[in-house]
């Protein structure tokens, strides 16, 4: 079928483990679909390799020798999951996108809820969590505190507790494909690109198979990158605060000269002193970090380089569909 009804994308990056079971289960579940009439659904799963060292690729072929309905991307190099999604979306051909991951935390069996939300006229159906229970302690505080951090600076507001597991409306894919932004945080996009949106819940299980590949470090990466590309709220707080230190500061000095002027000359204070210019001084510099963290982004920006490069494609050749994105 030359425009299947479910696309399935799937950013991998060594999972060589993970590919087979992935393919048998969802491959069920979306044998199971029926459209309205009663015929089968058309559906396609499109992996999208990020650079992997080890055998995801030959996994993959396997797989597609077996169905040619599962095809692959292979990228270049790593250029990280966003990017990754990001080639996902630009050559998934269904009238539907939905973005899992292949470790099936995310339960494949909602896909048919979506789906049943779609054709009740939503166009963005997001998975969202009932509880975080699989995660860490301090996961699960630094991911609330997170969310609620992205929403009250943005006025893009995420849904909190939702990942990338959602459904996509053509339509919605075709906005998305169109935003030529390199500094790319999938979340953020989509809750920017509006239309009618509504929630699965699901309860998440453990990792199937497999190893995380996401640490701290890159997670606290990709919270700044939510955060910088949604607002620009960071920036304008240095704005409200040395306004408030510059008053503060010529309060101070008015009430320095009067006592001068009425006891006479006073002896400054070294320990006092320091604390001042130390203190400061660390605003100046957190101040220029944050502005740095923009400057960055508008670097990025004004290269035009492409988000990702396709390396190899399987079993989606589309003359509409880009090796560079």
């Amino acid at each position: 079928m030359s425009m299947p009804l479910v696309s399935i994308i799937a950013p991998v990056k060594d999972e060589e483990e993970a590919i087979a079971p992935f393919v048998a289960r969802v491959g069920q579940v979306l044998d199971g679909l029926r459209n309205p009439d009663g015929s089968v659904v058309g559906w396609e799963i499109l992996f999208i390799d990020d650079g992997s060292t080890d055998r995801t690729m030959a996994a993959i072929l396997v797989a597609h020798d077996a169905d040619p309905r599962i095809g692959a991307l292979s990228l270049s190099r790593n250029f990280g999951k966003e990017a990754a999604l990001s080639a996902g979306i630009d050559n998934a051909r269904g009238a539907v996108v939905i973005p899992i991951d292949v470790d099936m935390q995310d339960p494949p069996e909602v896909i048919g809820a979506m789906i049943d939300k779609w054709r009740d006229g939503y166009e963005v159906v997001y998975g969202v969590r009932r509880n975080r229970m699989t995660d860490s302690l301090p996961k699960r505080l630094t991911a609330d505190l997170y969310y609620r951090a992205h929403n009250w600076l943005s006025m893009d507001k995420i849904p909190e507790h939702a990942g990338d597991f959602r459904l996509l409306d053509r339509k919605v894919v075709e906005v998305i494909r169109r935003m030529p932004e390199r500094n790319r945080f999938m979340k953020g996009l989509f809750a920017w690109s509006g239309f009618r949106q509504t929630a699965v819940e699901y309860d998440r299980a453990e990792r199937a198979v497999g190893t995380t590949k996401f640490n701290y470090w890159k997670l606290w990466q990709l919270a700044i990158d939510g955060i910088t590309s949604a607002s620009t709220a960071p920036l304008r707080v240095w704005s409200y605060l040395g306004a408030i230190i510059a008053v503060v500061a010529l309060v101070y000095a008015v009430f320095i000269g009067l006592r001068t002027i009425i006891y006479g000359a006073d002896v400054a204070g070294y320990p006092s002193l320091m604390v001042a210019i130390l203190f400061l001084g660390g605003v100046q510099l957190l101040s220029l970090g944050i502005l740095g963290e923009y400057v960055g982004r508008i670097l990025v920006e004004t290269k035009h380089r492409p988000i990702y490069i396709i390396r190899q494609r399987v079993g989606c050749d589309d003359a509409d569909q880009r090796d560079a994105g």
